[in-house]
């Protein structure tokens, strides 16, 4: 196991060539050696940025070449702190290497591992991930320590499938499914609490990273946020796009370009009363607007009194794209038609009469509208030793908690063996600069290991729900 000692004074070694052809230009390295480049008269911006314009920016920055020596302590700032973020940290650490953790969430980290709690109702959502299968041994072995600190439990309530007009098929019992005993959030937090080595920053929106005296610089804003050996981008979508529009890391950049993203919605309901409905989770087909529904009372809870009773639905990524808005400030209309649009295709999906659910109490809109992954180079992460950056997250290998932890995890040990070997020999560290991307399959919420292949849903017994 690697550990790094005390920082050494370092110089400065660092150039520019335009793309993966230039020949280095020595003049231009050394003019950054004593101080930052002059900058530019700002430009006023224009709002927002089309896909087209930051390709290009993207396409034809320079490509940074760090050949300055590597500390002997050497810090990675790692942007983005949901599942896959956190595990490259906690990874990190296990080999010796110090990280700080910068992620815009205002109530916490977690990412999509979101529960949001209503008060004074005592309402209680999960609101992003659902729940989670296990396939890979690294992974359970961290299911496996929240189990033993009772953070999650088996979902052992009847889920299965859908069909429009009240048919339900349940799935298989096996493979286990998991949920958090107290919601997904607190499961970031336990991750985090394993370490000693890792600093948060939150909330926080890196806009900017600077390669300058053999490190990268970060900043919000214009405000400064440290400097570190190498960075890790752990999340996805238009930001992390414009941060690395300019970042002079045009193969990451690439990359992240090619990833496409569904748009999906999801109401939070809460009813007064039980709805008239055995399983507590399905997934929704032949609906439009609807792609899952989930009783968060019975699953969280465990209450089968008579209310209130809350729920998550998710729309399909179709109605997502359709009725896509900016999710910063979604116009109160929007808001309104997408919940009656959801709640008209919850009475379609159970094969009830238009009208005959009972009203909710409370309600609560929200678009994902980087939600998730619908291709994927099908590699654990990405990495530019020159440039001294990588990417991890769940799109990588595929659209699940456990693909987002393993990301990380690999991410983590391919950063430390590249500073263990002292940066002598980059070509060989490269990963994932080139890959190829290809379709995507699983649920419109994302994929589940294991669970319910044809064939085993072709031996479940169907049954008609009562209307």
């Amino acid at each position: 196991m690697a550990t790094f000692f005390a920082t050494l004074p370092k110089t400065l070694a660092l150039t520019l060539v335009s793309g993966s052809q230039s020949k280095p230009n020595p003049k231009k390295a050394s003019s950054m050696q004593g101080q930052k480049p002059t900058p530019r008269k700002p430009r006023k911006a224009s709002y927002g940025a089309s896909r087209k314009s930051i390709l290009k920016k993207s396409f034809n920055q320079e490509q940074v070449m760090f050949t300055a020596p590597l500390s002997d302590d050497p810090a990675v700032a790692i942007i983005g702190g949901g599942m896959a973020g956190l595990s490259c940290a906690l990874y990190l650490e296990k080999r010796g290497v110090r990280s700080t953790v910068f992620d815009t969430g205002v109530h916490g980290l977690g990412g999509r591992m979101g529960t949001r709690m209503i008060d004074p109702q005592s309402l209680i959502f999960d609101h992003a991930a659902q729940f989670f299968t296990v396939g890979d041994p690294r992974f359970a072995q961290l299911v496996d320590g929240w189990l033993e600190k009772g953070l999650v439990q088996q979902w052992q309530g009847m889920i299965g499938e859908l069909e429009v007009g009240g048919q339900f098929v349940p799935l298989p019992s096996l493979p286990p499914r998991y949920i958090g005993v107290n919601g997904m959030r607190p499961l970031a937090d336990s991750i985090l609490s394993q370490t000693t080595m890792v600093n948060v920053v939150r909330p926080c929106w890196i806009s900017k990273l600077d390669p300058f005296n053999g490190m990268w610089h970060l900043s919000e804003n214009g405000k400064p946020h440290g400097q570190y050996d190498a960075i890790v981008i752990a999340h996805n979508g238009k930001c992390a796009n414009r941060l690395l529009a300019s970042s002079g890391l045009p193969l990451v950049a690439r990359q992240m370009k090619k990833l496409e993203l569904s748009s999906i919605w999801a109401l939070l309901a809460a009813f007064e009363d039980p709805l008239p409905i055995p399983f507590e989770g399905a997934f929704v087909k032949g609906v439009d607007s609807i792609s899952w529904m989930a009783n968060n009372t019975k699953k969280l809870l465990h209450s089968l009194s008579s209310g209130p009773h809350c729920w998550t639905f998710f729309s399909t990524a179709a109605f997502g794209k359709r009725n896509k808005v900016p999710q910063e400030n979604i116009p109160s209309v929007t808001a309104e038609k997408v919940k009656e649009a959801m709640l008209a295709g919850v009475e379609t999906a159970l094969g009830h009469s238009a009208g005959s659910l009972n009203r909710p109490f409370y309600t609560r809109v929200q678009l994902w509208g980087a939600a998730l992954p619908t291709n994927t180079p099908g590699i654990p992460c990405i990495f530019d030793p020159h440039g001294r950056a990588g990417i991890c997250g769940d799109w990588l290998m595929g659209s699940s908690l456990e693909a987002a932890s393993l990301s990380g995890m690999a991410l983590a040990n391919h950063i430390a063996d590249y500073f263990q070997s002292g940066g002598a020999r980059p070509d060989e560290f490269a990963v994932g600069l080139h890959n190829e991307f290809h379709p995507l399959e699983g649920h419109d919420i994302g994929q589940f290991p294991g669970l319910g292949s044809k064939e085993q849903m072709d031996e479940a017994q169907a049954y008609q729900l009562s209307t």
